[in-house]
């Protein structure tokens, strides 16, 4: 196998995901002893895995003013909607675009703008379907709040789902991030909310692929929208 075929399929692993693989490939070696056939059924769950935890390179476009995707994954909801009370923003609707991942695509969590993160909020919850409405609000979640250089705020929230029990956050409040760098990871399917700035139009739609820190959301520097709701 070529070096270039080896990169397509053969993806870094995200450090989180060295335990869980090594447990996976302990019992697939129990399972071996017991059965063949579980044995191998263990291998497909151990690939499946690492994966899961895989931590593929993202190139962000050469643009400042873009709002990208927090994560891989499906467009599941664009519309207006109040950002989560523990971020302190104003109560008032912003277009808020949601992004569900399934627990076959990438889990890391990029940052969707640069800026300096101005809060961090958790809070604990209920594990409903991660695509349905409702998990914005009663789901286990958590907020981070950023602050534009212009001075403007864009809200990301991590969402935990049915089966994801873990939501894993990797900056603080002070911290300043990259378009497109990582700053959390959640286990095992779930969602991510994007809160944009006030007047900011979406220019994705429900039913869309996107890809984490590469595909755009929306356009910072287009001409304001009137106020949602």
């Amino acid at each position: 196998m070529s070096a270039s075929m080896l990169a397509t399929f053969a993806k870094p692993m995200h450090p989180e995901g060295r335990r869980f693989v090594a447990i996976f490939a302990a019992v697939t070696l129990v399972l071996f002893l017991i059965s063949d056939l579980l044995g191998w059924i263990g291998v497909l769950l151990t690939v499946w895995c690492y994966y899961f935890f895989r931590d593929p390179e993202r190139v962000p476009p050469d643009r400042p003013d873009l709002v990208l995707s927090p994560a891989d994954g499906i467009v599941s909801q664009v519309g207006p909607a109040v950002p989560p009370a523990e971020l302190g923003l104003p109560d008032m609707p912003l277009t808020r675009i949601s992004v569900f991942m399934s627990v076959f695509n990438c889990h890391i969590n990029r940052a969707p703008v640069a800026g300096s993160v101005s809060k961090v909020a958790y809070r604990p919850g209920k594990f409903f379907n991660a695509s349905l409405d409702k998990a914005s609000d009663d789901n286990e979640r958590n907020s981070v709040t950023l602050t534009l250089p212009d001075g403007r705020s864009l809200a990301v929230v991590q969402i935990a789902g049915l089966v994801a029990r873990r939501i894993l956050c990797f900056t603080a409040e002070g911290d300043t991030l990259e378009a497109g760098e990582q700053f959390g990871l959640i286990r095992f399917g779930s969602r991510l909310d994007v809160y944009l700035p006030e007047g900011v139009v979406p220019l994705v739609r429900e039913g869309q692929t996107m890809v984490a820190g590469e595909t755009m959301l929306a356009d910072l520097a287009a001409e304001p929208a009137h106020a949602v709701g």
